[in-house]
Order: C-alpha cells, then structure tokens, then sequence
C-alpha cells in the first residue's frame, strides 16, 4: 500500500467507522424519546414520587372530613337483675334491656377546622410542584445517560481508529527501516504509541460497557442502543439570550419555588389554627335513641315491658377560657416557623436565580467550545496532513506524525463530547429555571439519525 493511499484510508476511517456502527444500530436503536418515556414506567425513584403525590391527594381529601357532618350509629343489650326495698314495696325482678342510638353533628363555626382544610387544599398544590419536580429530574437523568453512551461510543470509535492509523505508522516506520530511509527509535516510538492506544482501547470498552449499564438500569431495558446525532450536527442558539429573561421565567414556574411558597401559605394557616385556640365553636347536634325493656321474672307487684324513643336536637358551643398559656406559646411558635418558611423561600429564590444563570453561562460557553474545537479539528487534520508530508520528504520523524494523530482523534472526542454537553446543558438551563418538560426532548430527538 503507497503512503498516499494510506493517507486516504486514514482520513476516511473514521467515517467508515461511524457510518457502519449507525447502519448497526439502526434495527434496534431507540430515539431519546423512546428511552425517556421507558423509564417514566420504570424508574423507580420517579414511581415512587408518583406514589407520594397520591397519597398527598388522598390526605388533601381527608381535611374536607373536617368541615362535613359526622354520624354515629350505637347499640345497647344489657340484663338487669333488680332488688327493691321499702316500707313501701318489696320485691325483686330482672328484665332485659336494649337501645339504639344514632347521632349526628355538623360544624357550624370551627376556624380551627377551616384553616386546616385550606392547608389540605395547599397540599395538593405542593403534590403537583413535587411531581413536576421529579419529573424535569428523569428528564435529565435520562437525557445525560443517553448522551453519556453515544460519548463513550464515540471515543471507543475515535481510539479504534487511532489504533489502525498507528499501526499504519508503525508498519511504515518498520519498512523505512528495513530499506534504510528511517532509523529504529521511528519504529520504536511507533511501537510504544501502538501500546499505547491498545490500552486505552481497552479502557475506553470498559467505560461504554459501564454508561451502558446504566442507561439500562435506568430505562428498564436490557439492551438500550441510543441512536446518534445525524451529521452534520448543527446546534441551535441559546433563545432568549439573556440571562434575566431565564430568571424572571423561573419566578413563576420553578416547581421547589412553588412548594416553598406553598408552605409558607400553609405557615400562615398553621397560625391561624393557633389562634384559632382562643375562639368559640359551634356545633349542631343530634341523637335519636329507642329504648326498650322486656319483663322478665318478678315477686311482688306485676312487672312490664317499656319503650321510649327520644330524639334531640340542639347546639353545641365551648368557649376556651385558660388552656396554661398553651394557646399562646402555640402561636409564638407558629410565628416563629412562618418566618422560618419565608425566609427559605427568599434564599431559594437568591439560589435559584443564581443557578439559571451559572448553566445560562455553562450553555454560551458550550457553544463557544464547540466552535473552537471545530476549528481546531480542521487544524489538527491539515497538521497531520502537513507531518504526514513531512515525513514522507525526511523533514519531520515518525513522532511528528504519532502526535498528530493523537492530537486529532482527541480534538474529534473533545468535540462530540462538547456537542453532547451542550445539547443536556439546555435541558439543565431549563430545568435550573423550572420551566423543563417532556416536550423540550422533541428538537434534540429531530436531530437523531432515523
């Protein structure tokens, strides 16, 4: 093989290399999507979020009981045995005796019972923060663990093709030598690169096999295969592009904001039940009881069965007047925790503001790698070419050419790395300023291959 036709063979590899692991894949690949929506079902820290929010439903439904009538229904059997004594009557005598019992009472003024059935309908709203929570959470476990294998993937390719490039080298350098244009250190040095790379071959399938492993666990599957970014790859701009904007979006949408604004209502609720402590309560009540005594046996006068039924209807009310300042004290304390709630929902707020703009930053300065690393990618290949020439005309030796390669493969991994990066650091932005959903996955999805 000429040194010209392996130069042609070199710069092509790669793309042969990625082209036939997409042709591969492509019966069983999955589409980020796809992968996203397995999990979902599968994950279990998301299922068990999902589990807290219906529960936390279900105890936002149990406050309504406070407000709503409450009914009881009891029953009574007894045996009596009865000894009466007098200078008037003497006799004894036992009967049987039976009753039933059902009462009923509604609230009619109870503002302890009434904040703590606004705190319930407060629950609920933090049930939905919590869940949204836990789902822009999978959103980006599962985006980063998709871009995490297609990374390894990409520089167990890029080493594979290093090491056929430097055995290339090293087989060049051998001839050189044996006809007298090269001396041993060319083949020497090639050797030890070749060593080199089988090694970091050999790392580089243990961390594919590993990212790997997890997406699995993840997702649920056995053999989850992401597909890869169709070439050319071209990221979108950062929209909008200002910082703030992302800031002010967070305000209003960002799901532990949310949860930290609700309980710093239901602080204020808690308060109010305190205070509730020194006022009155009313309640209507009623009861509908039959009794009934059967004869049994008796000496003296004859005895007789008796029923009555009694029904009643009235109004409860209890005013508080000394509880040994426990009524107080309570309030103190609520007072104390509602500061606490408003005082950790200003510094989330300070935390969530500056993490949207440290990942608004993180994504700009992504971009610009990208570009930076494209060009350098173009320079890297012309220095190899320029070596390769070189060495061919006896102006450079066979290391020139070795780390050139390097340098070449390593900026393609750099590159496809910071592409990755990039794409899951939009994903972060949103998720730092809470408005992340499902269907932000759709534009990074259209730019996988089919």
């Amino acid at each position: 093989m000429s040194r010209s036709t392996a130069s042609t063979h070199l710069r092509l590899l790669p793309l042969f290399v990625a082209m036939a692991s997409c042709l591969a894949a492509s019966a069983q690949a999955q589409s980020l999507v796809d992968l996203y929506t397995a999990a979902r079902g599968f994950d279990a820290t998301y299922q068990s979020a999902k589990s807290q929010f219906d529960a936390t439903l279900a105890k936002a439904d149990q406050a309504k009981a406070l407000l709503l009538p409450t009914a009881n229904l009891s029953l009574g059997a007894n045996t009596n045995n009865q000894d009466v004594n007098s200078p008037v009557v003497n006799r004894s005598f036992s009967y049987d005796s039976q009753t039933a019992t059902v009462s009923a009472a509604q609230p009619l003024y109870r503002p302890a019972n009434k904040a703590s059935y606004d705190q319930g309908v407060k629950q609920v709203e933090l049930a939905n923060a919590q869940l949204l929570a836990a789902e822009q959470d999978l959103i980006v476990r599962v985006s980063q663990a998709y871009f995490d294998v297609l990374a390894a993937s990409d520089s167990l390719a890029f080493v594979k093709s290093q090491k056929t490039a430097v055995a290339e080298q090293l087989a060049s350098a051998k001839r050189n030598f044996e006809v007298g244009t090269s001396t041993i250190t060319d083949s020497r040095e090639a050797q030890a690169r070749y060593d080199l790379v089988i090694a970091q071959e050999l790392a580089a399938e243990n961390d594919l096999r590993v990212k790997g492993i997890a997406l699995n666990q993840l997702v649920g599957k056995s053999d989850a295969a992401p597909k890869p970014l169709a070439a050319p790859v071209v990221l979108a701009p950062l929209e909008p592009a200002d910082a703030e904007v992302w800031v002010q979006q967070s305000e209003d949408q960002h799901p532990g904001l949310a949860q930290l604004k609700v309980a710093l209502e239901v602080a204020k609720l808690e308060t109010a039940k305190a205070e509730a402590g020194h006022k009155p309560t009313l309640d209507l009540t009623g009861s509908y009881t039959v009794a009934n005594s059967q004869k049994g046996s008796s000496s003296g006068p004859t005895a007789y069965d008796t029923r009555s039924n009694v029904a009643t209807v009235g109004l409860a009310f209890n005013l508080p007047l000394f509880a040994g300042f426990a009524t107080q004290n309570r309030i103190k304390e609520t007072l104390a925790l509602e500061d606490k709630a408003r005082t950790d929902l200003e510094a989330t707020r300070r935390n969530v503001a500056q993490g949207t703009r440290t990942a608004f930053f993180g994504v700009l300065s992504g971009q610009g790698q990208v570009k930076a690393l494209e060009a350098a990618e173009a320079s890297s290949q012309s220095a190899l070419d320029a070596n390769k020439l070189g060495y061919q005309v006896g102006v450079r030796i066979n290391i020139d050419v070795l780390n050139s390669q390097s340098q070449l493969f390593d900026t393609k991994a750099k590159l496809a790395k910071a592409r990755y990066d990039v794409l899951v650091g939009g994903l972060k932005l949103r998720q730092a300023n809470g408005t992340l959903k499902a269907e932000d996955l759709s534009p990074i999805n259209s730019q996988l291959t089919n």
